[in-house]
């Protein structure tokens, strides 16, 4: 009866162990899963919070970074062309001035434009006094007068035997280098050798005869 006994105490022993392991099997089955996702939301959220502030932070850094390179090429670039432009203009503006006195760069009229001036100017209109306004005066005032409304006018200087006389001149751009009185706004086609009078055309209904003096031309001096 002994034996069995021992063989109830051994299948006893038994039940228990299988029943523990299966106990044991469960708790550490649960527990690991219990800790697994305990453990992986835990270290999801640190990682997550950890990941999130390295990352704002390096974002923010190569962000800054990049968009200070960005804005300084921008406004390196906008910078530049404003500078250009800016610079241009004042330095072609001193230039001009520099280089004609002017703020504004003459031209050389056409012909027509050259007429229409001298008909709206009023030079003509002064009294010859001498000697405190004489032909070189009357040159003289048109050529400003034209240099204000942008036309190059030149004073012509011609040389007589004893004397001279002074007249103005248009480069018109369609018919060339074109002389005028500028006391009566008479055009003029100077010619060296020939008498100063024969050279004028008269307006319709005047007309010129040999002056006293020897008024033959012996030399034209243009000065623009």
């Amino acid at each position: 009866m002994k034996w069995l006994k021992v063989l109830i105490a051994v299948c006893f022993l038994g039940i228990i162990s299988f029943g523990g392991f299966k106990v044991y099997a469960t708790g550490y089955s649960g527990g690991e899963t219990a800790g697994y996702e305990n453990g992986y939301s835990a270290g999801h959220e640190v990682g997550y919070a950890s990941g999130e502030t390295d990352g704002f932070t390096s974002g923010k850094t190569d962000g800054y970074n990049l968009g200070s390179v960005a804005g300084y090429l921008s406004g390196q670039q906008d910078g530049y062309n404003s500078g250009k432009a800016d610079g241009y203009e004042e330095g072609y503006s001193i230039g001009v001035e520099a280089g004609l006195g002017h703020g504004y760069t003459l031209k050389d009229p056409t012909y027509n434009q050259a007429i229409t001036f001298l008909n709206q100017d009023k030079t003509d209109e002064n009294e010859y006094v001498d000697p405190t306004y004489m032909c070189s005066h009357f040159a003289r005032d048109v050529n400003n007068n034209a240099e204000a409304n942008g036309f190059r006018c030149a004073i012509v200087y011609m040389v007589y035997p004893d004397s001279g006389h002074s007249i103005i001149a248009f480069d018109t751009v369609d018919r060339g280098l074109v002389y005028f009185e500028p006391q009566k706004d008479e055009t003029v086609k100077p010619v060296i050798g020939k008498r100063f009078y024969q050279c004028v055309e008269p307006r319709p209904g005047y007309y010129y005869t040999a002056p006293a003096f020897d008024d033959t031309i012996i030399d034209i001096l243009v000065n623009w």
